[in-house]
């Protein structure tokens, strides 16, 4: 696999490096940034070193996992996203997240497109999934504007629900 996985005209997605720990845990670590991923809280640097970890086994045993997101002018580490199977889940679902000073830019949707065509490119997949709170509104935007489509809610192990949203490649390539 190589280092980078793909570019759009603003950021570089490529593999995790160890060297990415600060920028991991400056992501990761920021409660506001994390109030609508996994648990909703912020991740402690332990937890941060286990998920390099976690991501390198996903790199070995399925081709991917979760990238950092380098601004291409700058090559600041400014968020991740990736693919993974949370709870063993047969779909890949997609996921991101960026550092607070560059919410509201457009980085997700750009990095979200490039993604999903990557994951079928790539690898295959005939499936993308997407889950965000109900009450996510910034990422139901970007989900959607990146070519996926609602597909209703999902009941949460803890009780919540999530907002579904799915991606078929040959949808893709029939609606242009």
């Amino acid at each position: 696999m190589s280092l980078y996985i793909f570019h759009t005209d603003r950021v570089a997605c490529r593999r995790w490096l160890p060297e990415d720990f600060d920028a991991l845990n400056r992501v990761y670590g920021d409660a506001n940034a994390m109030r609508w991923v996994g648990e909703g809280v912020a991740i402690t640097p332990e937890q941060c070193k286990k998920w390099l970890e976690v991501t390198e086994n996903n790199y070995r045993t399925r081709g991917y996992g979760m990238f950092a997101l380098e601004d291409r002018s700058t090559s600041f580490v400014v968020g991740f996203c990736g693919l993974v199977h949370p709870g063993g889940q047969t779909d890949a679902e997609i996921k991101y997240a960026f550092d607070r000073q560059f919410w509201g830019r457009g980085l997700a949707t750009e990095a979200a497109k490039a993604l999903l065509a990557y994951g079928a490119r790539e690898h295959g997949l005939p499936k993308i999934i997407a889950t965000a709170a109900p009450e996510n509104y910034a990422s139901h935007k970007v989900l959607l504007k990146a070519g996926m489509s609602h597909a209703g809610t999902r009941d949460n192990k803890d009780g919540s629900q999530s907002n579904l949203f799915f991606w078929h490649p040959e949808t893709q390539q029939n609606a242009g």
